[in-house]
Parts: C-alpha cells; structure tokens; sequence
C-alpha cells in the first residue's frame, strides 16, 4: 500500500549521509521537522544525477530559507550515496539517505522493480512534503517522467497548502 497524505512515515533503519555516515531511525529523523523527501531509482544515474539531485541543490537555499529539510533517498549503499553526494557538490543538510535493502523505501510502497533493466528493486521517483513525520503532500511521477517531483514543483505545491485559494 503506498503512503498517502495524512499517513505517518514509516519507522525504519536507515543511514544518513550528511558527510558521515550515520544509522538513524525514519521516526527520529522526521520527528519535530518539516521535511521534504525526494526518491531516486537510482545514484549516478542519468536523470537522477543530471536533473533531478542538481535542481534541489540549486534549490537548496530556497528550501532552508522555509525551514524545510530536504532528503533524497535511494536504494544504494551509504558508500555510494556518499560518493554522488561528494560528485554532485551537495551541501552540507541536504541529507542523502541510503536505503541498502529498501526497507524504508518497500514500507512507503513506493518500490520499483527494476530487473529487467538488471536494476534489481528500487525507490519509484518521487517526492513528499512531511510535517512532523506526517505525510502533508505526495507526488508520484509516471514512468520516464520528472515534473511533479522537481525541486521548483514541490515549492509550488507547499506553497499553495500554505495559501490556499479563497472561494470568494
């Protein structure tokens, strides 16, 4: 079942990149935070490292000025998520989480099963918008897609839950 606006993130090991790597449950990293987290099929790959990661660290400021974390989650090793992390230029509290075993990423059920491009299971590319560990915001891109997940995209989404339009 995937997660749905109003759900609570699931609770689940992770590691964080954020120049080390550390364990950390999903429960504690979202926990008193507005957050937005963003998936990935995949690091280093051409999408993913040339449009999608680079548009939210261009955004980054943007996103800080807010008070809003920004995570992007992959199902890679720490060690990788490291290395695009460092190949990528992402600063520092843009956190990457690697989700090895896709624990966190098969919880939200928002899993892909990439095995005939000989990718194995992956995260679907998406992006949601957390307040305190509860989801407010989720957007899902079809297949080959990157619109509604987009660094821009998703601060048009937050912005409008903040001002919603009057009906008179």
């Amino acid at each position: 079942m995937t997660i749905q606006p109003g759900d609570t993130l699931p609770d689940t090991a992770i590691k964080v990149i954020d120049g080390d790597i550390q364990p950390v449950q999903t429960g504690t990293l979202f926990r008193g935070r507005k957050a937005v987290l963003f998936g990935v099929p995949g690091a280093f790959t051409p999408t993913c490292s040339n449009r999608h990661l680079p548009g939210y660290v261009a955004a980054f400021g943007e996103y800080r000025a807010r008070d809003i974390t920004v995570m992007c989650l992959a199902v890679n090793d720490a060690y990788v998520m490291r290395a695009w992390a460092a190949a990528q230029h992402v600063p520092s509290g843009l956190l990457m989480l690697a989700d090895g075993n896709a624990s966190f990423t098969r919880a939200l059920g928002l899993e892909l099963d990439g095995s005939d491009f000989g990718m194995g299971i992956r995260a679907r590319r998406f992006a949601l918008y957390a307040e305190d560990g509860v989801v407010r915001q989720l957007q899902l891109e079809a297949p080959g897609e990157l619109r509604v997940s987009t660094a821009e995209a998703m601060l048009a989404a937050i912005a409008s839950r903040a001002n919603p339009p009057s009906d008179g």
